[in-house]
């Protein structure tokens, strides 16, 4: 009895010290923790327009891929997560594989753009960008690859404007919204828009963003902080941490009129896919979408439905199309092992083979 005790007392008294030296090389680490950037990979801004700026990103390859690539990201959050630590960037391998890259950064949105459109960002911004891209390239045609809401956004924009485009790219973007799964798209069709774009004219971004916590409210805002605790005293991986906790909560504005006509057009209405959206004053008919198209989405996506995105092949009109589905999450199609390994030769090998 007497030395069960002892090794009672004896196992308590080492996991003292154990959790002691945990917290001191915790402390240690985060006093020496090297805060991350809103991107890692190189880039120049080449163009600004109000809000709006275009980067290049500085090529790593003396071959480049012709012709250019064109991202568009989504306006909800910022594009860096696409580049968030080096050997683990989505951009960077991108960039490695030869692709000639640039980005458009959609900026933070503040009163004076509360009624700028769909029309302002898609007809507007993003065709300037192609444009300045197609002038300093010296082609008629580049590539556009679009991301959630700026697949949405690249869909739209290729279907109106055919003819500037080569290939399409499409990644966890939503095309179908008459879906009722995932919690964003049961919340759209019923959302008050109107009352909140009314209310606030600028959509804050903690506005939005409680929204998107709200999709796995458990996992979202507290599971993660519990299981930091162990990590406490791992640099590569706090860093890690802290690079996506401060991309998660640099969330813009979202400019009043745009978030209204994206929901009640889109989530409401499901526009897009039954012909019947107007952009500006042009219709948008999906099936002026004639270029090859590579399509690619995640299984385990929470936010972009699978019902939302694998319909994407019906409405096109290429005879040209591929599709994927990659056993990840949304965010995972970017920053996982799977990223590297799969999507991005995925992507720069269908680039290559269809830029000849």
């Amino acid at each position: 009895m007497f030395d069960e005790l002892l090794e009672i007392n004896k196992q308590n008294f080492e996991d003292v010290i154990h959790s002691q030296k945990k917290m001191l090389g915790a402390i240690d680490t985060l006093a020496h923790l090297e805060l991350p950037k809103k991107g890692v990979s190189e880039k120049e801004a080449v163009y600004t327009s109000d809000k709006v700026t275009l980067y290049h990103y500085v090529p790593k390859s003396k071959k480049l891929i012709s012709p250019p690539v064109l991202i568009s990201y989504a306006l909800v959050n910022k594009y860096y997560m696409m580049d968030l630590q080096e050997g683990k960037s989505f951009i960077g391998g991108l960039l490695d594989a030869g692709l000639d890259l640039y980005l458009i950064d959609w900026g933070y949105p503040t009163k004076d753009d509360m009624y700028m459109t769909m029309e302002d960002y898609i007809l507007g911004y993003l065709d300037e960008a192609v444009d300045y891209i197609r002038e300093e390239s010296g082609y008629d045609q580049i590539n556009l690859m679009g991301i959630c809401q700026g697949g949405t956004f690249s869909t739209i924009y290729t279907s109106l404007r055919p003819e500037k485009i080569k290939n399409l790219i499409t990644l966890v973007t939503p095309i179908d919204f008459d879906t009722d799964e995932k919690l964003l798209f049961k919340w759209g069709p019923y959302l008050d828009i109107d009352s909140i774009v009314d209310a606030y004219g600028v959509v804050p971004g903690d506005f939005m963003n409680n929204g998107f916590l709200m999709l796995q409210p458990v996992t979202l805002t507290t599971n993660k902080y519990l299981d930091l605790i162990d990590s406490l005293d791992d640099a590569d991986k706090m860093t890690n941490f802290i690079a996506m906790e401060k991309w998660i909560f640099d969330s813009p504005g979202q400019a009043g009129e745009t978030i209204r006509q994206f929901n009640n057009d889109l989530y409401r209405d499901n526009k897009l896919v039954k012909g019947e959206l107007i952009i500006g004053d042009e219709q948008v008919d999906m099936k002026n979408i004639q270029c090859p198209v590579l399509h690619i989405y995640a299984k385990f996506d929470h936010q972009v439905p699978n019902s939302s995105s694998d319909k994407m092949k019906k409405y096109v009109g290429s005879k040209d199309f591929e599709e994927h589905c990659i056993e990840t999450g949304h965010i995972g199609l970017f920053v996982s092992g799977k990223s590297q390994k799969i999507v991005v030769p995925m992507i720069s090998d269908w680039v290559k083979d269809h830029s000849k």
